[in-house]
């Protein structure tokens, strides 16, 4: 594991890049740019804008930029029984066919990118996990806990979770339409897609996998995330072989969105470094 200190962003203003969406087996994208690819993906709480202001700047800087609403979020088709989504993505790519893409996961997100990196190294450029995990089957209690989201959400609905949980995803230091962003988001979330993930999280759990990975690895960490926390980032970037850790201060767990400016500096950093 390699630590390093955070790239100072620059102050530049940085260019619209047009987006427009994109339909691959019934999982909705938001593309934008041209270049080499990056797949963007959300949270369990999230969308694929949740994502959006870090692929804006990374499309900016000439990257082609794919954001995803995992099945059953936004504006995608509800998730078949026993879906697998490392093998949904792995199909999504191999049918956009623009070759081996890096791979950004945030929470969630990352699972399924270090999942897919283990599964299809060849696929894979590289993976960046922000506030991430080895998944919630690291130990029984963590598991269940995860399960017992879906029956609450079912029964309370994510306006209501999104009002009591949201505000715990950010930094106490950040501003108020951030705060509301994230919470706008969860307050979103579908009971199909949630109970997918859900029941992936509580099937996973990735330590096995990560010694054996050969892909580049940047794993990165709101300093002030209270939901996976930087411990378990650390942990990540210890058992990944080569892999870097930034830790972005003044962010929560939901630093893609608090932080984007921060994290697209360390991202192409940390590109910049391997090709």
């Amino acid at each position: 594991m390699r630590s390093g200190s955070l790239p100072a962003p620059t102050a530049a203003s940085i260019p619209v890049v047009a987006e427009r969406r994109k339909s691959v087996h019934g999982v909705s994208l938001v593309v934008r740019g041209e270049g080499i690819p990056v797949f963007l993906m959300h949270g369990i709480g999230g969308a694929a804008s949740s994502c959006g202001a870090l692929a804006q700047l990374l499309s900016a800087h000439g990257y082609q930029t794919f954001c995803w609403d995992a099945p059953g979020y936004g504006e995608s088709a509800a998730p078949t029984d026993g879906l697998d989504h490392p093998s949904v993505v792995l199909d999504i790519l191999a049918t956009l066919g623009v070759g081996p893409a890096h791979l950004f996961g945030t929470s969630w997100g990352g699972v399924i990118a270090t999942t897919v990196a283990a599964r299809a190294p060849e696929a894979v450029r590289s993976i960046v996990l922000a506030d991430s995990t080895r998944g919630s089957g690291t130990t029984h209690d963590t598991a269940q806990r995860m399960l017992a989201r879906v029956p609450e959400l079912a029964a309370v609905g994510p306006e209501s979770i999104a009002a009591r949980r949201a505000s715990k995803l950010v930094s106490p230091s950040a501003p108020a339409w951030v705060a509301e962003a994230v919470r706008a988001d969860m307050a979103s979330v579908r009971l199909s897609g949630f109970a997918s993930a859900a029941t992936m999280m509580a099937q996973c759990d990735t330590t096995d996998l990560l010694p054996g990975l050969r892909v580049p690895a940047l794993v990165l960490a709101g300093q002030d995330d209270v939901i996976t926390g930087v411990p378990e980032s650390r942990i990540l970037a210890e058992k990944i072989p080569g892999a870097e850790l930034c830790i972005i201060p003044h962010a929560g767990h939901a630093a893609v969105q608090e932080k984007p400016l921060e994290m697209s500096a360390a991202i192409l950093a940390f590109w910049d470094g391997i090709q």
